[in-house]
């Protein structure tokens, strides 16, 4: 039997029926289990495969190609995701706003910051801001006790299979995406504090993405234009590897999610979301373990990359 990981994050058992090769509502017409590779690379996907375990596990990704193609209009991304307590959330909800997307984690300090960006959205909400939070991480419970403290008025999704940081591009938090009333990404992802709490760690002063922010939602003035972070097929990879690991943890397989994270790690050696949310979705220290300091001492020492704040 073969479990495919979709882009979702979803699991679902492929089946090969008269029709052909079917998993949910997606079917390759005519197609056996031996035709997956072949229907990926035709479809602009990549596709792993894990063959450690008792079933074979596969789990696939856009390619590089296929995701700066979708990207090149820079239209948001649909995202639809649960609340801690599992009810849905829909960022396209706020469509006619102007919106910001805030990413954080609980394994990042900047799970302290709900309420800074309570106060800009109490401060700007008239003006018309809309604030959607997605806290990434492997279990709703993580993120509880930091949303429950804050009780912020603006929606808190928890996006367990990191659906959002694909689709957007996030490779470390706290990040943020501003959309326009047309949907259209304005400013791509980007580190933005919501306070000033951890500036010593973080070496960006908050004021100067809240005063953009302020100055983009009062007045319309847009930020210098950048685009999307390009990534390679090696890094789209890596977030498939990450999909079949936390397919393990979730069975309790802890050795083979491991397996699958040093993959992904040595594929995206620069992604906090794999890199540093893998340590804490297989039970490590992602402030003070061993291999988090390890992993920051190497990041910090390599010009901090990808931690370069835009305008």
């Amino acid at each position: 039997m073969v479990i495919l990981i979709d882009v979702d994050g979803r699991d679902h058992e492929v089946v090969a029926k008269d029709v052909g090769l079917c998993w949910g509502d997606v079917c390759i017409p005519g197609a056996g289990p031996d035709d997956l590779e072949d229907w990926a690379e035709r479809s602009g996907h990549l596709l792993v495969r894990d063959t450690g375990a008792k079933q074979d596990v596969v789990a696939i990704a856009p390619s590089a190609e296929t995701r700066r193609r979708e990207l090149a209009d820079r239209r948001a991304p649909a995202l639809t995701l649960a609340d801690v307590d599992g009810h849905p959330l829909s960022f396209d909800d706020l469509s006619g706003h102007k919106r910001v997307l805030v990413t954080w984690a609980s394994w990042c300090g900047c799970r302290h910051e709900l309420g800074g960006w309570q106060r800009l959205q109490d401060e700007l909400g008239d003006a018309g801001l809309r604030l959607f939070s997605v806290a990434l991480d492997a279990d709703p419970e993580d993120s509880r006790p930091w949303i429950e403290a804050a009780a912020p008025s603006y929606p808190v999704a928890v996006d367990t299979a990191h659906v959002t940081a694909e689709r957007y591009g996030i490779t470390n938090v706290p990040s943020v995406v501003w959309v326009d009333e047309q949907d259209r990404i304005v400013k791509p992802p980007t580190i933005a504090p919501g306070d000033d709490q951890f500036v010593e760690f973080t070496r960006i002063d908050a004021a100067r993405h809240h005063d953009a922010l302020r100055a983009w939602v009062r007045d319309g003035v847009l930020p210098e234009r950048a685009d999307a972070p390009e990534r390679t097929d090696e890094e789209q990879r890596a977030l498939a590897h990450r999909r079949i690991a936390a397919h393990h943890q979730r069975a309790g397989r802890t050795a083979a999610a491991r397996r699958q994270l040093a993959i992904a790690q040595e594929l995206a050696p620069w992604d906090w979301t794999v890199r540093r949310g893998g340590i804490a979705m297989t039970g490590g220290d992602p402030f003070l373990g061993e291999e988090f300091t390890s992993f920051w001492q190497e990041w910090d020492a390599s010009g901090r990359p990808g931690y370069t704040p835009t305008g």
